[in-house]
C-alpha cells in the first residue's frame, strides 16, 4: 500500500467524522438531522445530571463542531481529536449509566464509544499529508504516537467529571 492511498483514506475517514460531528451538534442545537433540538436536549442533558441542561447543550455542540472542523481541515488534529474523544466519551459513558446497557438500540452509549475509537485511531495514525498540520509541519506531525496518546488522554480525563455528574444524577434518581 503506497503512502497516497493511505493519506486518502485518512482524508475519507477525517470528512466523514467531521460529517458525524457536524451533524451531532446540530441535532442538538437545531434539531437538523432529526434531532431533538435544544429544548429537548437540554431535558436529556438535565436527566443525565449535566446542569445547567441548555448551557450543557450548547457546550457539547460548540465541542462537537469544534472537532469537526479541525477534524476536516485537517488542523490542530490533536486538540480537534481530544475535544471529540472527550465528547464522545461523556456522551457514551452517560448513555450506559443511565440505560444500564451498552448497545444504542438499547438506549446504551456503543455508538459514541465507536466514534470515541475511531477518533483515537486518527490520533495515533495522525491525519495524513492531506491536512494542514503536515502542510505546516506542526511540530506534532512527525510524532503521531506520542500526540496520540496525549490526545486520548486529555480526552479522557476531561471526560471524567461529566461522567461522574452523570453517575451521582442516576444514583440520586433511583
Amino acid at each position: 500500500m503506497d503512502s497516497t492511498s493511505v493519506d486518502l483514506g485518512l482524508l475519507v475517514i477525517r470528512i466523514g467524522l467531521a460529517f458525524i460531528l457536524f451533524a451531532h451538534s446540530t441535532q442538538k442545537l437545531l434539531g437538523w438531522f432529526s434531532g431533538a433540538g435544544l429544548e429537548a436536549s437540554a431535558a436529556l442533558f438535565e436527566k443525565l445530571g449535566q446542569r445547567p441542561g441548555r448551557r450543557m447543550v450548547y457546550l457539547a455542540a460548540m465541542c462537537e463542531m469544534a472537532a469537526a472542523v479541525s477534524l476536516l481541515l485537517g488542523f490542530l488534529v490533536p486538540l480537534g481529536v481530544a475535544i471529540g474523544l472527550g465528547t464522545m466519551v461523556v456522551a457514551g459513558g452517560s448513555l450506559i449509566t443511565a440505560s444500564g446497557k451498552f448497545w444504542n438500540a438499547a438506549g446504551g452509549g456503543e455508538y459514541p464509544h465507536f466514534i470515541a475509537l475511531v477518533l483515537a485511531t486518527i490520533a495515533f495514525t495522525g491525519p495524513g499529508a492531506i491536512a494542514l498540520d503536515a502542510q505546516y509541519e506542526l511540530p506534532w506531525s512527525g510524532r503521531p504516537v506520542l500526540a496520540g496518546l496525549a490526545a486520548v488522554v486529555v480526552g479522557l480525563l476531561a471526560a471524567l467529571p461529566p461522567l461522574v455528574r452523570t453517575r451521582r444524577a442516576v444514583a440520586g434518581a433511583s
